[in-house]
């Protein structure tokens, strides 16, 4: 006997009910085993140690461990790659920053994974300011002294940065883009060796994130001219803003957050993201937050991603005109 269309259909309405049936079941068993957290930066440095505070509170909270493991290779674009084939069953969750989520894509010319595509936001943890700085013999006092300069005598002055396409070199472009200047840059290994130069006056300035230098800032090894975020941080109250000296278009900020891959079912997702939220407002990672000048945020997932969106086409054009490439 022949099915007929109408058993047909009734055996894949049942097939996919029970198909949903198993994946709620499934997630509401989640997580029975420990879970990993790809971290794209080499253990030990500021954002580390953040993921690895955020790593324990979702672990505990969840009621297994969330492992961390690092991997800066490439600009953290191995990692990133990893994650991005892994089973989206909630077990494998990625640190996304804006070097491998939203810049790398453009800079690199391998780059195989769209971040974008490839992933399922959960939340974004935090949006942290840098800071522009300069040696304390430096004759520039105040951001529009350095920039005036800049403007003035194109070319002259240099700036370091952590590397060719970090935060600090790309927020460093962006200033000389939205400012209408040129200067030229020196690539380190790291934001350290960079400030090292800039102390002894081998550099003239440079954009760095609050982690690396609020120690020289509070010292007064360092003298802090602005901030990059649209608003001032509560962390320096008198450090005015790159865009309320004259140019509101600027924006840069060192962000991080969660995402999971592609397909992950959105009651791990909420697991995950109820978790991260309520652990980024506990008492200590709030105030391990509040000392790199920025707060916990803990959004939505449609929000995080539509800032992903903004923020790699933001990138994209910069990297475009200004012809950057690794």
């Amino acid at each position: 006997m022949h099915p007929t269309r109408r058993t047909l259909f009734l055996g894949a309405a049942a097939f996919g009910a029970s198909t949903t049936l198993s994946k709620s079941a499934w997630s509401q068993h989640f997580p029975s085993r420990p879970m990993k957290l790809l971290v794209p930066y080499a253990a030990g440095g500021g954002t580390d140690a953040i993921a690895r505070l955020v790593a324990q509170g979702i672990g505990e909270r969840l009621g297994q461990s969330l492992v961390v493991e690092n991997n800066g290779s490439a600009g953290g674009n191995l990692i990133t790659a990893q994650a991005a084939s892994s089973p989206p069953d909630g077990y494998t969750v990625l640190l996304a920053n804006q070097g491998p989520m939203v810049v790398n894509p453009h800079l690199f010319k391998n780059v195989k994974v769209d971040p974008l595509a490839a992933f399922d936001p959960v939340t974004l943890i935090s949006d942290t300011p840098l800071a522009l700085v300069v040696a304390p013999k430096s004759p520039f006092q105040t951001a529009r002294d350095l920039i005036d300069h800049a403007q003035k005598n194109g070319g002259k002055l240099t700036y370091g940065s952590a590397g060719n396409g970090s935060a600090s070199h790309l927020a460093a472009v962006l200033l000389a883009r939205t400012a209408g200047f040129e200067a030229i840059h020196v690539p380190y290994r790291g934001a350290g060796p960079a400030l090292t130069d800039l102390l002894s006056g081998q550099t003239d300035f440079m954009v760095t994130t609050v982690p690396s230098v609020l120690g020289l800032i509070e010292g007064k090894a360092v003298r802090l001219l602005a901030v990059t975020s649209p608003q001032r941080a509560k962390l320096f109250p008198d450090a005015p803003t790159v865009a309320e000296l004259g140019w509101p278009d600027y924006r840069a900020t060192a962000w991080y957050g969660l995402v999971v891959p592609k397909g992950t079912p959105d009651p791990i997702v909420k697991a995950l993201r109820d978790a991260t939220v309520s652990t980024i407002n506990g008492d200590t990672i709030r105030e391990r937050l509040r000392n790199e000048g920025a707060e916990p945020i803990g959004n939505e997932p449609a929000a995080f991603a539509e800032m992903m969106r903004a923020e790699s086409e933001r990138w994209a054009r910069l990297v475009k005109s200004t012809n950057i490439s690794i």
